[in-house]
């Protein structure tokens, strides 16, 4: 890609409405523009970000024999009275009206519409354990949304859920996905904290959030730094780890996933059966599993960002490399730039090659907010010493040109 072509939208003066570091830092550098107190435009930038997240979180899905499905947003009142929860969930619905005065609650969570999926399926034993999931736009109607990317009234949600014959049969597959959340998270680059927590309006047994310790983070949690196991304040107070022992700490902390025994709620309220061996029929056992992608995605900008700007984790940078061209005379400079940038290129590497009539300054400037993690820069002087220079993360190194050529892929980490 090259960066004059690339369409991106910098702000400098922010109202101070802006509080959150990670609020500031999308808008400021140009991944998000606001369109509305809580609803967001993402630019290609932005988006090149949401979509690897996505990616990464669809490959593990799958890895744990999900099967990926897409459910409309628009879901009628009567399915959503079927449990009750058209006037009762929390934040409200949206809630709209077609031409013929029929009424839709957008879509704030999913549980309704695919008990009516699978219902559809005259289910037997023989068809249990299953699990399906999507990954598309929810919407809430938040009260306050204001911290950016972390409560907003539109967002895109990871959610699946699984059926099973027994609780016994559940257990098994919560764990999985417990230890796929935390793949996915690690190669997002964060470490979070896995915390007892209430259900809340989804309902349900017992729960689990995947919380990340931030100052700005609305939620409140004692932690064990010890074992990375905690309690939500909505739970009770503990002083004592129940895991390992050690003292917990009373931290803010930002919620990027919950998952949920559900049981038997949404069976029984929906008539959701099974047949078993015996020829009994009795109700499914489901669960519920959420991502919200812009949350975590503001997430990683809040421990990633730097004085200067940000550097993304690897999988999930925007680009793989980063060429930077140095405004020059001399033709050889850019004819370096051109040639590595069309060998990274034929390589199927994803780059960004800044080739517009900018001064050093402001190059440097925008790659440390655009943040790539790996840079080349190709300068009038580096060209008569045939060097480049290049950067992996914090070290940096003059290599060669010809050496680089050569073996691009060590010199980048790739």
């Amino acid at each position: 890609m090259l960066q004059s072509k690339l369409f991106y939208i910098t702000q400098k003066d922010l109202s101070e409405s802006f509080v959150v570091p990670s609020h500031k830092f999308l808008v400021k550098s140009g991944y998000i523009v606001q369109l509305a107190a809580g609803v967001y435009i993402f630019t290609p930038l932005g988006w090149k970000v949401h979509r690897k997240i996505e990616n990464i979180i669809r490959e593990e899905m799958e890895n744990i024999g999900a099967q990926e499905i897409h459910m409309p947003s628009l879901i009628n009142k009567e399915l959503w009275e079927e449990t009750n929860r058209w006037k009762t969930i929390d934040p409200p619905l949206f809630q709209v009206k077609d031409r013929h005065d029929k009424l839709f609650g957008l879509g704030s969570t999913h549980e309704e519409v695919i008990v009516f999926l699978a219902r559809k399926k005259q289910l037997s034993y023989k068809d249990l354990p299953f699990s399906l999931f999507q990954i598309q736009n929810k919407f809430r109607n938040e009260l306050r949304a204001q911290a950016g990317l972390l409560r907003t009234r539109e967002f895109y949600m990871k959610d699946l859920y699984s059926f099973h014959r027994s609780k016994e049969d559940f257990k098994p597959f919560y764990e999985r996905v417990k230890e796929a959340y935390f793949k996915i998270f690690k190669r997002c680059g964060i470490k979070p904290i896995l915390v007892d927590a209430d259900p809340g309006t989804i309902g349900g047994e017992f729960s689990h959030e995947f919380m990340v310790e931030d100052e700005v983070g609305e939620d409140r949690i004692y932690f064990c730094r010890k074992c990375y196991t905690g309690i939500n304040i909505e739970k009770g107070k503990e002083l004592k780890c129940k895991n390992c022992g050690g003292d917990m700490s009373y931290v803010n902390s930002i919620e990027i996933a919950h998952i949920f025994y559900l049981g038997e709620i949404y069976s029984k309220k929906m008539n959701l059966l099974f047949q078993d061996k015996d020829g009994s029929k009795k109700y499914v056992i489901m669960g519920c599993y959420g991502i919200g992608l812009g949350r975590l995605m503001a997430t990683i900008v809040q421990k990633f960002l730097t004085d200067k700007g940000i550097l993304w984790p690897d999988q999930i940078s925007p680009f793989d490399v980063h060429v930077i061209e140095i405004k020059s005379k001399a033709k050889k400079v850019r004819e370096v730039a051109k040639n590595i940038y069309n060998l990274l290129s034929k390589e199927k590497i994803d780059v960004l090659y800044d080739d517009r009539e900018k001064s050093a300054g402001e190059k440097f400037f925008d790659a440390d907010y655009i943040g790539v993690p790996r840079r080349v820069v190709v300068s009038e002087r580096g060209v008569k010493d045939n060097v480049v220079e290049v950067k992996v993360k914090d070290k940096i190194k003059k290599v060669k040109i010809k050496d680089f050529n050569k073996n691009f892929k060590k010199y980048l980490s790739l």
